[in-house]
């Protein structure tokens, strides 16, 4: 595990020439605007030097970001289950194992672990990581059953180290509608789940608001065209019990 004190700030303007790189895959890069990486890094104080989890990683669109944000001091681990791995990458003709390997070539992403495994059974020590980020994926742990976000977060809850930080981003949705068909979840049910889990709410952002966004429509719904609006919470495990 990386002391994290004395690391230097995210280099912001280096790190979006590299995001820009022809190396980097152009159908992620087009995502940049609406997904603002950066941003959302900055603001979930993700340090170079940490030792970061990409929880679900899919095809590896934050893993290639944190990989360059960490730098070659820090380590990414992108978690897959073998099933996510099988589903095909979003508006593409291969896997999500696949793309994600793409993308760890193309991008020479060397300090990049890939964990093959559910959540459950990743087999990292307790305590082992800096950073923890949980992107559009809480709301299908909760929808389908909230004692299984329950375990997720206890799970994550063991794996960071007091005082770590885990990011949470997930789509806005309305507490009367039927979330799990729409892939959404309200925010303060997402506040409320980690809260419980032990983990400290640091802070909100509306960064990744969409004013245009229909609540009513599934995320994947082509009217919306990616733009759904989205909650970005920063928490952190407390230092010590109180």
């Amino acid at each position: 595990m990386h002391s994290v004190a004395a690391q230097p700030q995210l280099d912001i303007a280096s790190l979006a020439d590299t995001l820009n790189s022809t190396e980097r895959d152009i159908a992620d890069r087009v995502r940049d605007e609406q997904r603002k990486p950066l941003q959302v890094l900055q603001f979930l104080r993700l340090e170079p030097g940490m030792t970061a989890l990409d929880v679900y990683a899919a095809g590896g669109y934050f893993t290639y970001v944190l990989s360059k944000a960490v730098g070659p001091e820090g380590t990414v681990l992108a978690q897959n289950s073998p099933r996510a791995l099988r589903f095909d990458e979003d508006r593409s003709d291969i896997t999500q194992s696949d793309a994600l390997a793409q993308k760890i070539a193309a991008g020479n992403l060397n300090n990049v672990v890939r964990i093959d495994r559910p959540v459950d059974d990743m087999s990292l020590a307790p305590e082992s990581v800096d950073f923890i980020l949980l992107s559009q994926i809480l709301h299908d742990y909760y929808n389908s059953s909230p004692q299984r976000a329950s375990e997720l977060l206890a799970t994550l809850f063991q794996t960071l180290r007091p005082g770590g930080i885990l990011g949470v981003i997930d789509h806005h949705g309305q507490i009367e509608l039927n979330n799990r068909r729409l892939h959404r979840m309200p925010s303060d049910t997402a506040i409320s789940v980690v809260n419980d889990a032990g983990f400290i709410l640091d802070a909100e952002s509306a960064l990744l608001e969409v004013a245009t966004d229909n609540p009513v429509r599934s995320i994947f719904d082509p009217m919306l065209n990616r733009q759904t609006s989205q909650f970005l919470l920063r928490f952190r495990k407390p230092i010590s019990d109180q």
